[in-house]
């Protein structure tokens, strides 16, 4: 019987997919460090209070990142190249989720339209990573080589998402609704499709180092189909809804350190 505890414990357990596993998840993870980072650089000077928790973001993906490397450092292997029709952060980018890379590459400050629009996109792609996060913990929170790896990303991940709730419900207030309603609503349908093609690129790319039968691969294929289609006709509506986190200021203070990373 498929379920997602035995399919990724399949992946865990075989050097190959668990090296692109990893490689996948660290360059994301590395991206959005980056991304993060140079917002923080960039944001204008009447939303410089926000710089510290955009900067704490970033720290954090960077802390992930390192987390996915050491993962594979453990077990003597290196990072492989990411195929790109597995990397979800790019393919978001092309499809104008989040600020374009060439924005950030200048030295020229963002506009507030510009952080409004980065927050609705980060409130979408953060409740993927926290769904994501709290299934691997819910099926692999104990793994001793993993669970530890995985609690600790998860809780990160809330702390985005709660930052993120509270950032937009106070632009809001402060007259952005509109513009961030319209932002969420577009980004969640395009997230969903973004991420079923990811999806179905990693399982095909796992299929073959796994060397799994045809029948296999399309049920899994038939499986991330269906879940496409429940997204698509209301499932999208759990990542653009706004309420009060009961983490307040989860994004205040330093990164926390990974030192056994």
């Amino acid at each position: 019987m498929l379920s997602a505890r035995s399919l990724f414990q399949e992946i865990i357990d075989n050097d190959d997919s668990f090296q692109l596993f990893c490689s996948i998840a660290a360059s994301g993870e590395t991206q959005g460090g980056w991304e993060n980072g140079r917002i923080a650089a960039l944001v204008p000077e009447s939303m410089r209070g926000l710089a510290p928790k955009i900067s704490r973001h970033g720290a954090d993906e960077d802390k992930h990142g390192r987390i996915f490397d050491a993962l594979l450092k453990r077990r003597h292997l290196e990072p492989v190249p990411v195929p790109p029709e597995t990397d979800y952060t790019l393919l978001l980018e092309r499809h104008g989720i989040g600020l374009a890379h060439e924005k950030l590459r200048r030295d020229e400050q963002l506009s507030v339209e510009d952080i409004v629009v980065y927050l609705s996109h980060s409130r979408v792609t953060e409740q993927r990573a926290a769904d994501q996060m709290d299934m691997l913990v819910k099926h692999f929170g104990d793994h001793p080589e993993l669970g530890r790896a995985i609690r600790m990303i998860c809780d990160d991940e809330d702390n985005h998402l709660a930052y993120c709730h509270e950032e937009l419900l106070r632009l809001a207030a402060a007259g952005h609704g509109r513009t961030i309603h319209r932002v969420l609503r577009e980004s969640a349908l395009t997230e969903i499709k973004v991420y079923r093609d990811v999806s179905l690129a990693v399982m095909g790319h796992m299929g073959r180092l796994l060397q799994w039968p045809k029948v296999k691969s399309a049920a899994l294929a038939a499986g991330i189909n269906g879940m496409y289609g429940y997204e698509r006709l209301g499932g999208w509506h759990r990542m653009v809804s706004l309420r009060m986190p009961e983490r307040r200021g989860a994004l205040d203070g330093p990164a926390t350190p990974a030192p056994a990373f």
